[in-house]
This record gives structure tokens, C-alpha cells and sequence, in this order.
């Protein structure tokens, strides 16, 4: 079945990095743009950025642009969160996304939700 599969969450201190991953399966992973949205507790699920089926386009939001950045690996049908100088704002339970029709520029104000989600994994930054 398809699946999305995101790991390397964990607890960071305030001005330090984590990479996110997530292993997709189940699909054509080159024929999906994919994204990342997070949720703080208590808050609605937010856009976080999307990425081009090549990968050579990025889209975040304006609060991590400058220190998230998207890639993906078509070959290992993996996406990648880099998150660096972290902030304990940006606590949340991460969840990658993928949807085979919305354009990556689009996902910010999709409309609707991605096609298929991930189970999330936790990001915790202290201060």
C-alpha cells in the first residue's frame, strides 16, 4: 500500500539542526511533489514547503525560509527536511505529504489536503 514513513525527529537545542527523512513506498515516487507541514500542540497543521517532482524548485513558508530547505532523492524515493539555527518555536510533530496532481507552488494554498500524509514524526526544540 502506499506509505510515507518520516524519521529523525527528536529533541535539539535552540540554534541547532535536525534532517528529517521520508521513505515513500507504494507509489511513483518521481510522478509526486512532495511537502512538508508540522503541527504545534494545540495549533492547526501548517505548510511548511513543497518540492518539485525534479527537486529543482523548493517552495517554504516565509517563517523557515532561510533555514528549512526540501530536497528529495528520486533514486532512494526519499524527501529530506534540513532544518538548521532551530528555534522552540518550531516545535511540532512534522508530517511529510505527497500529492500527485498539485503543483508544488500551490501546495501553500492548496485547498485541500495532500493525497497521502505521513504518520509524523516529533521535532522538540528546547531554549
Amino acid at each position: 500500500q502506499v506509505q510515507l514513513v518520516e524519521s529523525g525527529g527528536g529533541l535539539v537545542q535552540a540554534g541547532g539542526s535536525l534532517r528529517l527523512s521520508c521513505a515513500a513506498s507504494g507509489l511513483t515516487f518521481s510522478s509526486y511533489r512532495m511537502g512538508w507541514f508540522r503541527q504545534a500542540p494545540g495549533k492547526e497543521r501548517l505548510f511548511v514547503g513543497a518540492i518539485t517532482l525534479s527537486g529543482f524548485s523548493t517552495y517554504v513558508e516565509d517563517s523557515v525560509n532561510g533555514r528549512f530547505t526540501i530536497s528529495r532523492d528520486n533514486a532512494k524515493n526519499t524527501v529530506y527536511l534540513q532544518m538548521n539555527n532551530l528555534k522552540p518555536e518550531d516545535t511540532a510533530v512534522y508530517y511529510c505529504a505527497a500529492d500527485s496532481t498539485m503543483r508544488a507552488d500551490r501546495w501553500k494554498t492548496m485547498g485541500r489536503n495532500p493525497e497521502v500524509w505521513g504518520q509524523g514524526t516529533l521535532v522538540t526544540v528546547s531554549s
